[in-house]
């Protein structure tokens, strides 16, 4: 019997805690990568194994081509082939660094983008040999509402959220006949750190038809699905959980 792993980035808090727990339940053993917070991947590490499931902590800057691709790959070759394989990434690393574009700097452009689409390619990059030679995987892309339909003070993230969407569609065309399903979600706004700053804007609340934010295991619960067999025939889709905030 094949033990399935799903590699989580951006896993140690927030959305990709909430997914790295999720499928560790759903019975994958999971590859976590963090950049920087050893006390919470410590954490959640510990949270999986009482689930009766394995967790790799896997540190590294997703934008930090050369490190991903040494690690990853090292990782990868350790695998017993006849019993373990790597079928699921769900690329959910993202920063965002807002102001106004006129007053946006080079470094807040070229962070975001760097971290937000050029670390979802160097850590796809680096997975998809292996799942070539399984002819199997699901990819699941976290995107975000900004990058449907934009938000002022967030040029660089809404860019990079968007190019997420596109990269996904065209990904997804390109791998079906090898059996890998590239999917995507696209957020609203969910209760993380990230928003902390939005929980009592009542007047964006109004803008919500289901008057709440989301929380993390909604998206997770989404994921799960996209990663199961119950969502074998679902390619290249863009599936939004965010209360009808549109």
């Amino acid at each position: 019997m094949i033990q399935d792993i799903a590699l989580v980035t951006g896993a140690s808090r927030g959305i990709g805690r909430a997914i790295a727990l999720q499928l560790a339940q759903d019975g994958y053993d999971i590859w976590l990568n963090y950049a920087n917070n050893d006390e919470m991947a410590l954490q959640i590490q510990n949270d999986i194994s009482t689930l009766n499931r394995e967790c790799k902590l896997l540190k590294f800057d997703v934008k930090d081509k050369k490190t991903v691709q040494k690690i990853i790959k090292d990782e990868i070759s350790k695998l017993n082939k006849e019993s373990q394989r790597l079928s699921v990434l769900v690329n959910n690393a993202g920063i965002t660094k807002d102001n106004l574009f006129y007053w946006l700097t080079d470094s807040n452009w070229e962070d975001v983008i760097n971290v937000n689409i050029n670390g979802l390619f160097y850590v796809t990059h680096s997975v998809l040999e292996h799942m070539f030679l399984n002819r199997h995987g699901s990819i699941v892309n976290i995107s975000s509402i900004a990058g449907e339909i934009g938000n002022p003070g967030q040029t660089n993230y809404s860019a990079s959220k968007g190019a997420i969407i596109s990269a996904t569609k065209s990904l997804a065309k390109e791998l079906a006949k090898v059996n890998i399903r590239v999917n995507c979600v696209t957020p609203g706004i969910i209760e993380t750190d990230m928003s902390n700053s939005l929980k009592d804007n009542k007047e964006l609340l109004k803008r919500i038809p289901l008057k709440r934010f989301g929380k993390p295991e909604e998206v997770a619960k989404v994921v799960s699905f996209l990663c199961s067999e119950s969502a074998s025939y679902i390619i290249g889709a863009v599936i939004p959980v965010n209360g009808g905030f549109f």
